[in-house]
């Protein structure tokens, strides 16, 4: 156990650095800069400014001093937030999107799952041909969809729920539910159909032969190998969640990771654009791990490869 996760932690950082380096090179290889707008900046204040970011630096050299600074845990200056460090954008906006987030997963998770074993258990029947057709919708509608629809009917029309900011408990459940509701289908899809698949097994069987009761079968043999595969799906989709939606917080006007993230690559903000991209990377990679780690408590069969 221990080799293979110091092999998965050799090979993460081998990973966050090719990222850092496509990242870098793809960055600077498209025209423009953070400095060129709609309005023109003099010649001598762009010069300026290109030398405090080191911009006038040859590229290798660049890439060098980011790779170093990088190695330290400093994530650069931001070039359009006069005095503020990538480092300091990144602490301020991610408990935003981390608490949304966490609402989100909430929601995915407790409704994909139960909407999974109730239609597992009414296979065939109208309930589960009802809950299969809205986790249909909720995987092939777009979010800013359900959002936009969000807003309209529960905000702006039934006047139930805010429609901008994360200021009350109540303002989370919308941006939370259009954030959850894809994973949410996933999860009640892939959730039915691994379930239904373990339930056909001997020992599944067995217990019925036993006269164990639906309820201990389900929840105390069934439950708990059907999970193996969201649990697969949980690293990546907490990763995806909890670091901001790009989409939900900019239409629901949350000042989280997400619509920084937006707003750097639209102003062209080298660090900022690098430095939100290595967080993003190192978090997905780090739950992967974690996932991996997780199959072995979860599913003792399951041996990890030394």
């Amino acid at each position: 156990m221990l080799k293979y996760i110091l092999k998965r932690i050799v090979s993460s950082f081998v990973t966050v650095w090719v990222i850092i380096t496509l990242t870098f090179f793809l960055m600077h290889s498209i025209p423009g800069g953070p400095f060129e707008g709609e309005k023109k900046l003099p010649p001598q204040v762009k010069a300026n400014l290109e030398a405090k970011y080191g911009l006038d630096k040859p590229l290798s050299t660049q890439y060098a001093t980011y790779l170093k600074n990088v190695a330290h845990g400093d994530l650069g200056l931001s070039m359009q937030y006069e005095g503020r460090s990538v480092n300091d954008i990144i602490a301020t906006s991610f408990p935003v999107s981390a608490r949304l987030g966490m609402a989100a997963v909430f929601v995915a998770l407790v409704l994909g799952i139960l909407m999974g074993i109730v239609a597992a258990l009414k296979q065939g029947k109208w309930q589960d041909n009802l809950l299969m057709v809205i986790a249909t919708f909720g995987v092939t509608v777009p979010s800013f969809v359900v959002a936009t629809l969000f807003i309209y009917f529960f905000a702006v029309k039934l006047n139930i729920f805010p429609a901008i900011g994360l200021d009350t408990p109540i303002a989370y459940v919308l941006p939370a539910c259009a954030l959850g509701g894809y994973s949410m289908a996933f999860i009640a899809r892939l959730s039915r159909s691994s379930l239904i698949e373990v339930i056909k097994q001997d020992y599944i069987k067995v217990a019925k032969a036993k006269g164990m009761s639906n309820g201990v079968i389900i929840f105390k043999h069934a439950l708990k190998n059907s999970l193996i595969p969201i649990v697969t799906y949980l690293g990546p989709l907490v990763a995806g969640i909890l670091t901001g939606s790009f989409v939900i917080e900019s239409l629901f006007g949350i000042p989280g990771l997400g619509r920084e993230f937006v707003q750097c690559i639209s102003n062209r903000d080298y660090t900022t654009i690098l430095g939100v991209t290595i967080f993003y990377s190192a978090f997905l990679i780090t739950c992967n791990l974690i996932v991996d780690i997780l199959y072995v408590v979860i599913d003792p069969r399951i041996k990890l490869e030394n």
